[in-house]
């Protein structure tokens, strides 16, 4: 569906990107391929929620909208979720358990009330994947691979403008939260609470002194605490507070981010290389501390020989989720 068959303008696209904390929804322009601001509505969700009081709050948001869209949504949802029958698959994740096995779509278009002949629902990095290769930083590459940096890892590899979850070029599912690096699983390193706990244990380590009191370059990190396990953890600084520190020149702080990253980047290498990738696209709420994060990355990244790719900031990091999800919902609408 590319264009109106009337030949008038095409209908602004309704689109929900629903996330552990917040629910965003909004309408885009597909002509201009922007969000229309006005439109605009985020509230926030509790992912611990029962079932249908998440659906209240994501059915809210989008009742929000003005009326005078088009009948086909984009949905950008975090997994694990049976994307094509928009079935929840949470249990055991720590967020989302009560969708678990709950047909979200059927629950969606009931409540609203008319609104919705189709929901497309699409993973939530490769929402912010396809925003960014229509408008963004991942423009104009063939074969790229878009990373969002939050809680812990989304990814999605795109080739010319396709994600890819299966395959010889791509791990498991396309999702590099699957890897594992230094004999772990990648995300007990590059994660809210890997990073926290890293930190404490750099802390605990002696390590506020100054560079030497670090772990070298490229070392083995020292062993870390357990996380979520109890007040110890709610007394740890969060991870905007830890660059806050490294940016303040705490050795320990800076010591904590470098490790992570350089870690991603020893994790993603070998299938940078596989896939062929010109460019990796980063994006989500950790992405703001780049200064920190873009040159232990880079360096990981180098650290397996492989050919060199750049490494660049997402150009619309808000606005990309939504850009996919309407994309999606207009050209791939393939969902209940």
């Amino acid at each position: 569906m590319t264009g109106s068959p009337t030949g008038r303008a095409p209908l602004p696209v309704p689109v929900l990107d629903i996330g552990g904390t917040h629910v965003t929804a909004a309408l885009v322009d597909p002509a201009a391929s922007r969000v229309l601001p006005s439109t605009v509505v985020r509230t926030r969700l509790r992912s611990d929620a029962e079932a249908d009081v998440v659906l209240d709050a994501v059915a809210a948001a989008a009742l929000a909208l003005p009326a005078g869209h088009g009948p086909r949504w984009g949905v950008a949802m975090p997994g694990p979720f049976d994307y094509a029958t928009g079935v929840g698959r949470f249990e055991g994740m720590g967020k989302f358990e009560s969708l678990s096995g709950v047909d979200v779509g059927a629950g969606l278009r009931a409540r609203l009330a008319g609104r919705a002949e189709r929901l497309c629902f699409l993973n939530d990095a490769d929402a912010f994947a396809l925003g960014e290769y229509r408008s963004g930083a991942a423009a104009g590459h063939d074969r790229v691979v878009c990373l969002t940096l939050g809680t812990g890892v989304g990814s999605s590899f795109l080739s010319r403008g396709r994600p890819v979850h299966s395959g010889p070029l791509v791990p498991p599912s396309g999702h590099v939260h699957r890897l594992t690096v230094h004999g772990r699983p990648l995300e007990d390193t590059v994660s809210r609470r890997g990073l926290r706990a890293h930190y404490a244990a750099l802390r605990g380590a002696g390590a506020v002194g100054g560079a030497g009191a670090l772990v070298e370059a490229g070392a083995e990190a020292p062993t870390r605490p357990a996380t979520g396990s109890g007040a110890d953890d709610a007394l740890l600084p969060d991870v905007r507070e830890i660059a806050a520190r490294a940016g303040k020149g705490e050795a320990a702080a800076g010591e904590a981010f470098r490790y992570a990253f350089d870690a991603l980047g020893r994790a993603l290498a070998p299938w940078t290389d596989r896939f062929e990738a010109t460019a990796v696209i980063i994006g989500g709420s950790v992405a703001r501390s780049w200064g920190l994060i873009h040159p232990a990355l880079t360096a990981g990244l180098a650290s397996a020989g492989g050919r060199r790719v750049p490494v660049l900031p997402a150009r619309r990091p808000e606005e990309a989720p939504l850009l996919g999800a309407a994309h999606w919902a207009r050209e791939a609408g393939d969902a209940p």
